[in-house]
Parts: C-alpha cells; sequence; structure tokens
C-alpha cells in the first residue's frame, strides 16, 4: 500500500473560513437552545400535563439519548463519506422543526414525541460540525477555533434559558417551542447555499481511498486506542453532571430559592451563560498556548477545570437560602455567585477534549470518533443525568421537601472526581501516542493502524 509520509495540514485560514466557522457556531448555539429550553418550561409542562418529576427526566432526557445515540455513529460515518456541509445543514433544519411541533403537542405522549424527533435531527449535528472545524483549521489554531464553536452550550443558556423564560412567562410555553424553534429551518439553508464545503486534511493518507474504510475495521482501530476510551469516559462522566445540572437548575432555584421561572432563567441562562461563555473561550486560548510546550496539557487543562469545580458546585446548592444582592427588580441569591465561579470552570473539558480526538484520528475517521465520544456523553449523560436526579429527588421528596432537588443536584457534582480520575489516567497515554506519531517513520504507521 502505498502512502503518503507528508501529511496535508489545512491552508491557513482566509475569510471563507471563519465565515464557516461563524455559522456552525451559530447553528450549534441554536442545536443547545432547542435542546435547553424545554428546562426552563418544566414547571408549566407538569402542570398542564400532571407529570412526575422521574418523567420530565425521560422526556428530557432517556428518551432524547436513545434516539440520539441509535443515529449518531451513522450520521458521523455518512458525514466522513459525502462530506460535513450537507449532513450538518440538513439535520438543523430537521430538529429545528420538530422543536417547533413540541409548542403543538396536546398530551405528554406527543411531546415525547417530538422530542424523539429533535433527537434523531441532532444526532447529525455535532459531530459532522466538530470534523469540518478540524477539517477548516490547523492543529495549532484548533482548540481556539474549538472554543469559539463549543461556546454553543454556554450561549444556549443564555438565549434558551433567558429568552425562553421570558416567552413562556409572556405568551406560554407553547410559544417558546415555535419561536425557539424557528431561525434554525433559516439557518440549515443558508449554511446550505453560502459555506463552501473545505477539503478534508488528510494525516498519512493511502492511495487506496480510506474513506471507504469498512465500519468495523474504524470502529475497532478506534476502540483500541486507550487514550479515546479514556477520555470517552471522562466526558460522558462530566456530560452526566452537566446535563443533569442544565436542566434541573432553574427548578432548583424556583423551588429552593424562591425565584420564579423568568428570574431563574434569567440567572442561569444570562449569568452562568455569560460565565461559561468566556471561561470556553479562554480554555481553549489557554490549550493551545501549553500544549505548544507539551502535548500532555490537552487533557490537563480539563483535569485542573474538574478538580476546581467540585468545591464550588457544592457550595451552590448546599449555601442557605439568602439574597446577596438585586440587580434592579432581580434578586440574586447569595449561592448563586458560587454558580458563576463554577459555570466558568465547570466547562473547562469540553474543549480540550474534542480537541485531544481531533489529533489522535485521520480525517476519514474522525466524523465517526467524535460521533462516538458524542453518542456516549449523550446516551449516558442526557439519558441518565435528568433522570438520575429527578428520580432521586422524587426519592427524596416525602421527606425533604421542596429541599430533595438541592441534595440530589448536590450529588451530581461528585461525579466530577471520576470525570478527574480518567482524565488524569489518559494523559499519559495520550502524550506516548501523541510524541510516538512525531517519531521519524510514524506517517506511515498511522497509516497502517
Amino acid at each position: 500500500m502505498a502512502v503518503s509520509t507528508s501529511p496535508a495540514t489545512p491552508q491557513r485560514p482566509t475569510w471563507h473560513t471563519h465565515y464557516a466557522l461563524f455559522m456552525l457556531a451559530t447553528i450549534y448555539v441554536f442545536n443547545y437552545i432547542d435542546r435547553l429550553v424545554i428546562s426552563i418550561l418544566i414547571e408549566p409542562i407538569k402542570l398542564e400535563f400532571g407529570i412526575s418529576d422521574t418523567q420530565v427526566g425521560l422526556l428530557s432526557g432517556v428518551a432524547f439519548a436513545l434516539f440520539y445515540t441509535v443515529f449518531g455513529f451513522p450520521a458521523g460515518r455518512l458525514s466522513d463519506r459525502i462530506g460535513r456541509k450537507p449532513v450538518i445543514a440538513l439535520a438543523c433544519i430537521a430538529w429545528s422543526g420538530m422543536t417547533m411541533l413540541c409548542g403543538l403537542a396536546t398530551s405528554f405522549a406527543m411531546l415525547l414525541l417530538f422530542r424523539i424527533g429533535v433527537a434523531v435531527g441532532e444526532a447529525g449535528g455535532t459531530a459532522p460540525s466538530v470534523a469540518m472545524v478540524s477539517d477548516l483549521y490547523p492543529p495549532e489554531k484548533r482548540s481556539r477555533a474549538l472554543s469559539v464553536f463549543l461556546m454553543g452550550p454556554s450561549l444556549g443558556a443564555v438565549f434558551g434559558l433567558g429568552l425562553g423564560g421570558w416567552i413562556a412567562q409572556t405568551y406560554g410555553w407553547r410559544t417558546a417551542f415555535i419561536a425557539i424553534g424557528a431561525p434554525g429551518v433559516l439557518l440549515g439553508l443558508l449554511l446550505w447555499l453560502t459555506v463552501r464545503s473545505p477539503a478534508a486534511p488528510t494525516r498519512a493518507v493511502a492511495t487506496n481511498h480510506p474513506a471507504k474504510e469498512d465500519w468495523r475495521t474504524t470502529l475497532g482501530q478506534l476502540l483500541a486506542t486507550p487514550a479515546f476510551l479514556l477520555i470517552v469516559a471522562a466526558g460522558t462522566l462530566a456530560a452526566v453532571m452537566g446535563y443533569a445540572i442544565g436542566t434541573w437548575n432553574p427548578s432548583f432555584l424556583i423551588r429552593s430559592h424562591g425565584l420564579t421561572m423568568q428570574q431563574a432563567g434569567l440567572l442561569v441562562g444570562l449569568g452562568g451563560g455569560i460565565s461559561s461563555t468566556v471561561g470556553t473561550l479562554l480554555c481553549g486560548s489557554v490549550t493551545d498556548r501549553m500544549v505548544a510546550r507539551d502535548p500532555g496539557w490537552q487533557l490537563v487543562i480539563p483535569l485542573i477545570g474538574c478538580m476546581v469545580s467540585v468545591p464550588l458546585g457544592l457550595a451552590f446548592y448546599l449555601w442557605p437560602v439568602g439574597i446577596a444582592f438585586h440587580v434592579g427588580a432581580l434578586p440574586v441569591p447569595t449561592a448563586f455567585l458560587f454558580y458563576l465561579a463554577f459555570s466558568f470552570t465547570a466547562i473547562w473539558w469540553s474543549v480540550p477534549c474534542f480537541g485531544a480526538i481531533s489529533h489522535l484520528f485521520p480525517a476519514y475517521r474522525l466524523g465517526q470518533a467524535t460521533a462516538i465520544f458524542v453518542m456516549s456523553m449523550t446516551l449516558l449523560g442526557v439519558g441518565l443525568g435528568p433522570i438520575i436526579v429527578g428520580s432521586l429527588s422524587d426519592f427524596l421528596n416525602p421527606r425533604l421537601g421542596q429541599e430533595a432537588l438541592r441534595y440530589a443536584l448536590a450529588g451530581s457534582v461528585l461525579l466530577y472526581l471520576l470525570t478527574s480520575a480518567c482524565l488524569l489516567a489518559a494523559v499519559p497515554r495520550y502524550r506516548q501516542k501523541l510524541l510516538g506519531e512525531r517519531r521519524p517513520g510514524a506517517a506511515v504507521a498511522l497509516a497502517n493502524s
């Protein structure tokens, strides 16, 4: 098998490159707006349909995660074969339309069905987008580019919770779904019509078309990489905690701190969202700088973020009720000040882990590798996080009443300790693989892997 030992990398970024990144980042923001808006609408949906916290966990977690996972790997593989742009554009149109239909649901079963439709659409969003960003930018600038893209969850919280809470408070929860979903249809069309598809970079590309590699071979190679498995485990554990907190934080502020739905949405969305956005951008910049010295920093940065986040998260959930100050008419609980710091560091695992995967594998496996990472985070994170906290809250409710959710959420923060353990174990394996590939002749070995 003939092999090129001079890996091709993306050319110097142009305005077309940055415009493509802007469009991908904007679509990812609406991806998370559509996904997170349901968390600020939990209380009115419970009231209308008469459902329990466990059923809410099923609606926002398990059902969504199962279907997202089933369609995730095929979508990632399709993007490796036909290109990233068409998969992302069609997926965006699909999940946005389904979000709008959620506003028309007349029963819990119908709402559940439409949320499954959102999950199927979103399965074609994240992994192909991360792969496309990696195609657009060279390795030394990739973490910064990914940090711009991965502002999606943070900015999604700002608009999905802040704006969604205001719309629901003023016009009702059904209108919130319709108004939040509509822009995504336009964005999908705009991506399709105005963004240039990048030529995927190759790393030691063989001449016998590795993109046609059998999916079993690809999967076997991915799962035979210890650093990758540990990164997947770390991201999954972080996602369990992250989705649990993202789903239940507004309800926690409503139940334990006496805020209204609109007040809770503004605090979690604007305050937490802006803080985590800044944390994401800073993390990407710092990671690129530190990795230039030693590749191990790619995973040390998220390790530091996880360790610092544990005491901050516990302080947020366990701090007694009390108001620190008011912003106009908006009361800011003292506990929420800890959440601002927590949301700044708790997001540090995301950018470096996605970046690490982009460095581990060649372009013709990258969409599939990223899909596995996202699928695992979604299946267990989205699937288990909300329902675990919801079930624990229901279990503790007879003894703790409204405060049950407080302690259920505090327990979820401890999962970051397990995340830290996985990252710690991954660091030497990741360094060994990256440094090994930089030795002479490593390109040939990579092509044969």
